[in-house]
């Protein structure tokens, strides 16, 4: 079961080198694990060159069908070593980083606090992937990114707004906006996914809906949005995103909100998972955000 493994870490990751660094291993045995269960079954798993590792007809049929058995397994054994009151294991998640900034946070806090023994691993990236397919338990997305045929969660705000904003400096110094189409003749912080593409700009007021694509004068990967709010508080333009981001920095003035009425509202972020199972910790998990919100209004998250 070992070998397995370390098997699907290779599939997974493509490569020797990216999974022994996962697994914490030297590639040199994780090559030889690999070959050792080669041998056993009397079949070729991956085809080996200097460039790549691709798995082989019989190796992509054996990752198919063991993942999902691997994880069972790893789930069945986590909820034997657990009880209510004793939650032990490890869960996994795969988020993208716009709930680490203050929506995710504050509930692993209080959740990590129930249950001293639970270990959580937070992968935080802007691809859109299948997070079980990534030995993830489960994943946190907005919905129109959802996997298909999952389970899904809410977590987090319920709604949502991009909205704009300027630094007093910015604005004294260009004027006010009256309306998005200006945007295209102001300095503009961009954020871009990793996959390259712009983050859009879509405002809606009073039933006229504009998409505006300014030239960024200032364009930076959604990982860095906290650098890029800086720029924006140093007067270096006008940027478009999370209004619950933005709201610390309207609180102490180093921003003003930019076309309030354009904001658009969208759906917050969810937890999903494949209905097949769960594990303990994730059990626990998705009770502790139906406990969540059920509390009062006032005792809740400002971010549930």
């Amino acid at each position: 079961m070992d070998d397995l493994a370390v098997f699907l870490a290779v599939f997974k990751g493509k490569g020797f080198r990216v999974a022994a660094k996962q697994l914490g291993l030297s590639p040199s045995t994780v090559s030889e694990r690999v070959t050792a269960l080669e041998l056993r079954l009397g079949v070729p798993l991956f085809i080996r060159t200097t460039r790549s590792v691709m798995p082989t007809e019989a190796g992509q049929a054996l990752a198919e069908r063991m993942a999902p058995l691997l994880d069972e397994m790893r789930a069945v054994l986590d909820d034997v070593a657990s009880s209510q009151q004793d939650l032990r294991g490890t869960l996994k998640l795969n988020v993208t980083g716009a709930v680490m900034v203050d929506i995710l946070p504050p509930l692993l806090d209080r959740f990590l606090a129930l249950h001293p023994l639970l270990r959580v691993e937070i992968i935080v990236e802007d691809r859109l992937i299948e997070a079980t397919a990534e030995g993830c338990d489960a994943g946190i997305r907005y919905g129109e990114h959802l996997a298909k045929d999952s389970i899904a969660v809410p977590i987090g705000p319920r709604t949502q707004r991009l909205a704009l904003a300027a630094a007093p400096s910015y604005l004294r110094s260009r004027g006010p906006l009256l309306h998005p189409a200006e945007l295209a003749e102001h300095d503009c912080i961009r954020l871009k996914y990793s996959s390259g593409a712009l983050i859009p700009w879509e405002f809606e007021c009073e039933g006229e809906t504009v998409c505006v694509n300014p030239a960024g004068r200032l364009t930076i990967g959604v990982n860095g949005a906290s650098g890029a709010m800086d720029l924006a508080c140093g007067g270096k333009g006008v940027i478009a995103t999370f209004e619950n981001w933005l709201q610390p920095h309207f609180a102490t003035g180093a921003l003003l909100p930019v076309l309030p009425a354009w904001w658009v509202t969208f759906e917050g972020p969810w937890l999903y998972f494949p209905g097949r199972f769960m594990s303990a910790p994730l059990r626990a998990f998705v009770d502790f955000l139906a406990e969540e919100r059920a509390k009062p209004a006032a005792t809740q998250s400002a971010f549930l």
